[in-house]
Parts: C-alpha cells; sequence; structure tokens
C-alpha cells in the first residue's frame, strides 16, 4: 500500500484473523498453573444487612477451596469508587449485590458451592421506583460529563407563555443494559513473595484497573500489571473497574493461587452499571414561521445509594438549535437499585430522542416539514456556551440524507395490506472528546517500525487505525508498522469511553511518529542493533481548553412498517448521514456507525428492562427477556458521511464515531411510527402491545 494512502483507506483489521480462528485470548482464557474458579453470591434482599453465613455445606462439596464473605474476606483500602468495595461490610444496598464468594478447583465446583452457601439477612424496607414527584428528587450540582445540572438563558416560561405554537410533552425511557458480548471476566495472579499482581482483565482502560486496584491494595502502581489485550465488547460497561476484577484479586491473595472469575450474564445488570431509565418533559414554543422561542427540558433519572452517577440527558438540548430563552436542568432520586453507569452516548442517546421527537412534534403543530424546521433553527454559534462550532455540517447531513432516502417523496402514510408505512427523521450530536495520552515509536533496523502504546482495542480496531496513524506520520506502508495495546507495561493511555479513543491516542501516537521521523533524518548511516526510539506526551496539549465548540452531527432516517393486526414494528430501511472529521478507515468507521444505529433499533423497539418494585430487581436478566437486536429485525441500514475538514480538533482531523450512530436513531424510528399511524408514543420501546393500544385510541 502506498505510504500516502494510509489513512482514509479502508485497512482490514489486524486481529480479525486471530479473533475468527481462535487465536486471540480474552480475559478467562488465560489459565496459569494451579488456576482456581471463583463464583459470587448475590444479596437476595433489596436492603438490610447479612447477619449470618452458613458454607457448611458449600464447604462438605468437593474441590471447594473456600468460601469469602463480608465477616472474613481480606480488608480493601481506600477507593474512589464504592461499587468496589466488595465483602467489606455486612450492609446490602440493592439486591444482586454481592455478599459471598465461593472458590474451587473448578468452575462447576464454584458455581455449586455458590448455590450452596446460605445467607441469612436483616431486610429492610426499600424504594426502587422512580417517579417525577417523588419527594427525594432533588438537581445535581453536576451530572455526568461534568455538565451542570442546571442551566438557564433568558425567561423561558414567559415566552413559552408567548409563544403562538407550543408543545408540551413527556417521554420515557427504560433502563437498559450494555450486555457485550464478552461477559466481565478477570484472570488474577499474584507472584510467590505476594508482592506483585498480574490481572488479565476485561477492560476498557488497562490504567484505571491498576489504579483502583493498587489504592484497594495498597501496592505502588508498578507492583500491578493489567493486561487487556482482546476485550469483546463494552458499550461503557467496562469503562471503569469493576467488582469482578476485585474480587478475583482478593480471592488468589487469599487462598494464594491463580484465580478466575468470570460473571455470568444474569449478574451483568445489578453488577456493572445500566443505563438510568429517564423520564423527560420537554416544552418547545415557536413562532408560526418555526423559529423557536423558548425550550425548557426537565429530566428525572434514577441513582443509588451507593454512588451518584446523573444520566446528563438534557446538555444534546444545550447545543443542538438557537432558542434564546432556555432551561435545562436534571433531577435525581438515590434508590435501592444498583448503581447507573456509562451507556453507549450517555445523556445523548436518551436525551436526543426526547428532544428529537419534540421537535417532530412541533413540526406536526406547524404543518412544517420536520427538515425544513430543523434548518430554520439552526445556530449560528453553540447555544449555551456562545462558542463558535469547529465545524458543524448538520444541514448538509439532513440535506444529503433526504436525498439519499427519497424525503421529497414523503407524503401522508400509505397502506400495504394490514401494514401502515410511515418515514421519520431526527438529527444526532455528540461531543469530540479527547485525554492526555501517551506513546512510543521506535524504528527497527531491518525496516519495520513498533508503535507502543496502552491504548484498549474493544472491537473498533482500534490496532488498525493506529497502525495508519503511524504509517501516515512515518511516511511509510501500514504493513511496515506493528502496533502493541492493552497493557500497563506500555505507554499510558486513556482508557476506550467517549468516543475519545483514535482522537486521543492517534495525537500520541502521531507525536512520537513525528519526533522519530525527525531524529531518523539527523541520524547519519545503519540503525544501531537496538533501534531508534521516541515518545510523545499529550497532557499539555490535550488539556488546552479550546476556543471553539467541538462536536460532531448528524442525520437518521427511518421507514417502518406497522403491522394494525399484531403491533409489531418493523424497521424496512435505515439511514444515517453523518458529519465526523475525516474518517479514517472507511471500513472501520462504518461498522461503528451500523453497529450504533442498530443498537438504536433496539432502543426504540425491544431494549427495556423493568425494576419490580416488590423484588427489587431488573426481571429482564438476560437475553431470553432482555431482546436485542438481531440480524432479521434490520434488512436495510446504509451509513454515509460528510467529507468534513476541521483544522482544531487534532493532528487526524478526526472526531469520535463510535457513539453518534446511537444517537437519534431512537427517534428516528418513533417519529416514522407516528407518521405511519397518526398516534404519538411516548415511552420506549414500542411494543406490540403499545403500539396496538394506540390503534386502538387508548392512548
Amino acid at each position: 500500500m502506498p505510504a500516502t494512502n494510509a489513512l482514509g483507506s479502508p485497512v482490514p483489521r489486524r486481529e480479525g484473523r486471530e479473533k475468527v480462528t481462535g487465536v486471540a485470548r480474552y480475559a478467562a482464557e488465560h489459565n496459569p498453573p494451579g488456576c482456581a474458579y471463583a463464583w459470587p453470591v448475590p444479596a437476595t434482599v433489596a436492603g438490610g444487612r447479612v447477619s449470618a453465613v452458613d458454607d457448611t455445606a458449600a464447604l462438605a462439596l468437593p474441590g471447594v477451596i473456600g468460601v469469602l464473605t463480608p465477616f472474613d474476606a481480606p480488608r480493601l483500602g481506600a477507593c474512589d469508587d464504592p461499587t468496589l468495595q466488595q465483602l467489606q461490610d455486612p450492609r446490602v444496598p440493592h439486591r444482586g449485590w454481592y455478599v459471598a464468594l465461593a472458590v474451587a478447583d473448578t468452575l462447576e465446583g464454584a458455581r455449586a458451592a455458590a448455590s450452596a452457601v446460605r445467607i441469612t439477612y436483616v431486610s429492610e424496607p426499600h424504594d426502587v421506583t422512580l417517579r417525577v414527584d417523588h419527594p427525594d428528587a432533588y438537581t445535581p450540582e453536576e451530572a455526568n460529563g461534568g455538565h451542570p445540572g442546571h442551566r438557564e438563558q433568558g425567561d423561558p416560561d414567559t415566552a413559552l407563555s408567548a409563544a403562538p405554537v407550543r408543545v408540551d410533552c413527556v417521554y420515557a425511557v427504560p433502563p437498559l443494559h450494555n450486555h457485550p458480548m464478552e461477559p466481565h471476566a478477570a484472570t488474577a495472579d499474584w507472584d510467590a513473595g505476594r508482592h506483585h499482581l498480574t490481572v488479565h482483565d476485561s477492560s476498557q482502560g488497562a490504567g484505571p484497573v491498576r489504579a483502583a486496584l493498587a489504592s484497594l491494595f495498597e501496592l505502588p502502581p508498578d507492583d500491578i500489571t493489567v493486561v487487556s489485550e482482546h476485550v469483546g465488547g463494552g458499550f461503557g460497561a467496562k469503562g471503569t473497574p469493576r467488582p469482578h476484577v476485585v474480587l478475583a484479586a482478593m480471592a488468589a491473595l487469599h487462598y494464594e493461587r491463580p484465580v478466575k472469575l468470570a460473571l455470568p450474564r444474569g449478574h451483568l445488570p445489578a453488577t456493572v452499571g445500566h443505563r438510568a431509565p429517564t423520564l423527560h418533559r420537554i416544552s418547545l414554543g415557536a413562532r408560526t414561521d418555526g423559529t423557536l422561542t423558548a425550550l425548557t427540558h426537565e429530566v428525572t433519572t434514577h441513582t443509588s445509594r451507593v454512588r451518584e452517577f446523573v444520566e446528563q440527558a438534557a446538555v444534546p438540548a444545550r447545543v443542538m438549535y438557537a432558542v434564546p430563552d432556555v432551561r435545562t436542568t436534571h433531577r435525581a432520586v438515590a434508590l435501592d437499585v444498583p448503581t447507573p453507569s456509562w451507556m453507549r452516548a450517555p445523556g445523548e442517546a436518551p436525551g436526543m430522542y426526547a428532544l428529537e421527537s419534540a421537535m417532530d412534534e412541533l413540526a406536526g403543530a406547524l404543518g412544517m416539514d420536520p427538515i425544513e424546521l430543523r434548518v430554520r433553527n439552526e445556530p449560528a454559534s453553540e447555544p449555551d456556551s456562545g462558542r463558535p462550532f469547529s465545524s458543524r455540517h448538520l444541514v448538509e447531513c439532513l440535506r444529503e440524507g433526504a436525498e439519499r432516502f427519497g424525503w421529497a417523496d414523503r407524503r401522508t402514510a400509505r397502506h400495504e395490506g394490514p401494514y401502515l408505512i410511515g418515514s421519520g427523521v431526527a438529527s444526532a450530536t455528540y461531543p469530540v472528546l479527547v485525554a492526555p495520552s501517551t506513546a512510543r515509536a521506535h524504528a527497527r533496523p531491518d525496516g519495520g517500525y513498533l508503535v507502543e502504546i496502552n491504548a484498549t482495542d474493544i472491537g473498533t480496531g482500534a490496532r488498525t487505525v493506529l497502525a495508519q496513524v503511524a504509517a501516515d506520520a512515518l511516511r511509510v506502508p501500514v504493513d511496515r508498522v506493528a502496533v502493541a495495546v492493552g497493557h500497563t507495561g506500555l505507554p499510558a493511555a486513556s482508557l476506550a469511553g467517549g468516543s475519545s479513543g483514535t482522537g486521543s491516542w492517534g495525537w500520541a501516537v502521531h507525536d512520537a511518529c513525528v519526533a522519530l521521523t525527525a531524529r531518523l533524518e539527523r541520524h547519519h548511516g545503519p540503525l544501531p542493533a537496538e533501534g531508534l526510539s521516541a515518545s510523545a506526551d499529550t497532557t499539555q496539549s490535550a488539556k488546552q481548553k479550546s476556543p471553539y465548540a467541538r462536536h460532531a452531527f448528524g442525520a437518521h432516517f427511518a421507514e417502518v412498517a406497522v403491522d394494525t393486526v399484531s403491533g409489531e414494528v418493523r424497521v424496512r430501511r435505515l439511514l444515517g448521514v453523518f458529519a465526523a472529521g475525516r474518517i479514517l478507515n472507511p471500513r472501520t468507521a462504518r461498522s461503528q456507525f451500523q453497529g450504533a444505529m442498530v443498537m438504536g433499533l433496539g432502543m426504540a423497539l425491544t431494549e427495556h428492562s423493568t425494576m419490580d418494585p416488590v423484588f427489587g430487581d431488573f426481571t429482564e436478566s438476560d437475553l431470553a427477556a432482555y431482546h436485542v437486536p438481531a440480524h432479521a429485525d434490520v434488512p436495510d441500514i446504509e451509513t454515509h458521511w460528510i467529507d468534513e475538514h476541521d483544522k482544531h480538533l487534532n493532528p487526524m482531523g478526526s472526531k469520535g464515531i463510535g457513539e453518534i450512530g446511537i444517537v437519534g436513531t431512537a427517534a428516528a424510528i418513533g417519529n416514522a411510527v407516528a407518521h405511519a399511524t397518526g398516534h404519538r408514543l411516548r415511552e420506549l420501546p414500542l411494543t406490540p402491545d403499545r403500539v396496538l393500544t394506540a390503534l386502538s385510541g387508548n392512548s
């Protein structure tokens, strides 16, 4: 491949063959000699404390090594995340909180031992029900991402009262679960002197895992090695350390042998975070020509009593449209529920569902085309901050998407036998995030190059794209560049989250390779046997506040068929057009866009979780009950992008692409269902029972 074509080429995944042939080894596939297996015991009450643990029957089973409980587990040091303080006291903050850990010679033995442990509880009253009028609701100082919990400009209430056209809408998004293909797993092994810990962990960031373990086990970080070489997805659920890695390390320390712990899928909803339910109220005021005059977006969500996490679902309304009088606010209720956390596009995914649904309803009230309404309210600068956009091509995405989708032919919904056919559109946005990272580039005497960085490839193709970034900076063919990632022994880098990976890691890789190129130009004669190296640290540049508002944008289009007999909604077509800076690898980018759009389809039609008010747990705890889309659910999906040139981002000119594909998809589908049926369903997912209720006129 020519050196000049490294970036922008559809280079195949480097680790693809390893994965499909089974050579790639994941966290649970490392088998140090004498490795034992652990299985956690989740609490069966929604609140209270453990008063006694009877492990007699468990210890009598063959091959059982022991049972750790809150009364005898090793004591842990301080940690910023209280969800990692496992087996440290008898309290039970929610159902599913781990109250014991069985360890045995085999996986089957550990599972049997965990089932044989008998826990006695002192139960306490619990509250797991989120409602808008909950007496304990409060406005947090900050929502996730450091965003202010409340923002207000002008006098939106007066502006709403004076607006000739108004809509006042409520929407509900249920709890959602990440469910990566590879459940959370870790293999922990202490050296003979118990001074060094090696952990293979399924994580989106080996560095944060090492930092947490160092604090909990009171070790210098250099005495811990964390490897996350291959990770089978995360969607945010592996973005921070989770209880499994702490329990594996704890058991390995206590029993003085390696321990492997892979969480059962049914444990994930209560253990590794979830997208919290969000209740939305949006009011929009407009002139008769569609110009927005007022906007309010109030979000009510739950957090746990263990740790505060507030989904920033009102934040997108601060970015999207030119409105002079605005109020966006979050209200949280601390309940006896598992701690929510990141799930692909936290904030933007539920927030834009509500906002883009309300914009569609306003278009209907105005008798205006939904695309033209959005174009009419395009801002000249970011509404909340007043900063100019580094680039914003939302209108171009809408226009190109309309052309490709055939939007001009959209009329009233049509009938095809028992089916109602409709189409919908929605906008998308996601911020450009970067974090400090370091990298090292090495030139070998044989003409090859090695790039080292503790990045994590969670299935996005990071290895491949970083090789392309390096090849472009080194001005060499990409096949001459090897990349090492996923190990704390490599130069430190940020975690894989917030669509920030390529922008953050690529910046460091680019700078290291530019420095290496300069060093090579100064070198005369053959390279020494050890080669030449150069390093880079982007801390100063990445932390520098940009004078520009930096976001990716996009437009989603959907065509649906609604079965009037069964109530089933089938998505016939999905089309997305994105403005996300320079697309560094079309092959991996298309995979990211399409995967996220499919996830948005699941959010719209099938995915939901129910918090049982009596037992205090999520009733849809596995993939038999929590329905994610299958191939048959997505018959036709297209992704395209604008050739966007933005010089205010990073050396590659790229924006994050991992999450924007889910943002707006659910709204486009919901808007299409409303167009098809003439009825607006405001609670996700759009299941047959809700559709039939609407069609019968009872909604």
